[in-house]
């Protein structure tokens, strides 16, 4: 299994490929304010197809993607998911991840 980088206007892309089939990807984004130097990342659109979960694909592709934001200098690393999706809350939590504060949003 190899993991490729797509580079987009404001993130990268990874996704993770086996006899050229893709698996799973997820979203990098970078993120600059005026509050740091850095930008940080934030992980969106976590997808791995169903009969590939539960066997590394996306623990790979998120650490790839922490990896992917410490070499470009991000002080943090956010994933979100939604209030319900306790499995998804463990999956973060068990790659190191830690819950902080909550999220906001307007549906536009």
């Amino acid at each position: 299994m190899e993991i490729k980088k797509e580079k987009k206007e404001n993130a990268i892309r990874l996704s993770t490929v086996e006899n050229g089939a893709e698996l799973g990807a997820v979203y990098l984004y970078l993120i600059r304010n005026d509050s740091h130097k850095e930008p940080y990342g934030l992980l969106e659109d976590l997808l791995v197809k169903e009969t590939h979960r539960k066997k590394g694909v996306g623990s790979m592709l998120v650490k790839e993607a922490i990896e992917e934001a410490k070499r470009l200098h991000c002080y943090k690393v956010i994933g979100t998911s939604r209030t319900a999706r306790e499995e998804v809350h463990r999956f973060y939590e068990k790659l190191g991840m830690k819950k902080h504060g909550y999220e906001f949003r307007i549906d536009l």
